[in-house]
């Protein structure tokens, strides 16, 4: 099958087996499971995450167990301004400025503004950790997303500016049902992950797949460069090298 296909089928039986959770419907999201929170457990229990200090995490519901436990263990989480509109694109939480009454409501789309100072791609420190969401993802690495690029494209931008590489561990929390042995081959922008976590199991994918080597510049529309200042700035910076 192809994306799209795949997709639609892992969102409708989510649906239709009762696994999916709020919000509804699971369809053109980054879906929610149940368990999601045993998930975040179980790769709260893998030694990269131990390691780690900041991490870059997305802003969606199943990963918000993830976020919170960051937050509790005393890691620094960044979260992308939405579509990385603003120069200052980055959201950092900062658990020592942030009382302990708020460490679970800090993380929320709908508060993170409340709590976070933004700062510029260029200001962020190395990024031990990635934690991507998936609507489908193989054991081999390969992470189908929801279509809008935006997470492949905000790692390349860290990328660009050297706050991951290589030896970041890129890691996806996932309901069993997400969790496919036919997707395609990956595009050459498609970022590979490392840890594939369910609630029931620790996938280490040992990919073949190589990461990205930095933006792709031939698939960004104009209108996309305008609507993102860190886009422009890392063009006219690879234009002046």
């Amino acid at each position: 099958m192809d994306k799209a296909a795949l997709r639609d089928t892992v969102w409708d039986e989510l649906e239709s087996s009762g696994e999916a959770r709020f919000p509804f419907p699971p369809h053109g999201r980054i879906p929610n499971f149940a368990d999601a929170r045993a998930a975040a457990d179980r790769l709260a229990g893998t030694p990269e995450w131990a390691d780690a200090t900041a991490i870059k995490a997305n802003p969606d519901a199943p990963q918000l167990p993830v976020r919170r436990r960051a937050l509790r263990e005393g890691k620094v989480v960044y979260m992308a301004v939405p579509r990385l509109r603003d120069e200052r694109c980055f959201y950092e939480l900062d658990p020592a400025r942030i009382d302990d009454d708020n460490l679970d409501s800090a993380p929320t789309v709908s508060h993170v503004e409340s709590y976070a100072e933004q700062v510029a791609p260029d200001e962020l420190p190395a990024i031990d950790f990635v934690v991507s969401g998936s609507v489908v993802v193989s054991e081999q690495g390969v992470r189908i997303g929801k279509g809008e690029g935006f997470s492949d494209l905000e790692y390349a931008v860290l990328q660009g500016l050297g706050a991951v590489d290589d030896e970041t561990t890129i890691a996806t929390t996932v309901h069993e049902l997400q969790v496919r042995d036919d997707l395609p081959e990956p595009d050459s922008h498609d970022v590979p992950m490392d840890l594939v976590v369910t609630p029931e199991r620790t996938v280490r994918t040992e990919t073949p797949y190589p990461r990205p080597e930095g933006i792709d510049w031939s698939a960004l529309s104009a209108e996309r460069l305008e609507e993102m200042p860190v886009l422009q700035r890392l063009r006219d910076k690879r234009d002046a090298e």
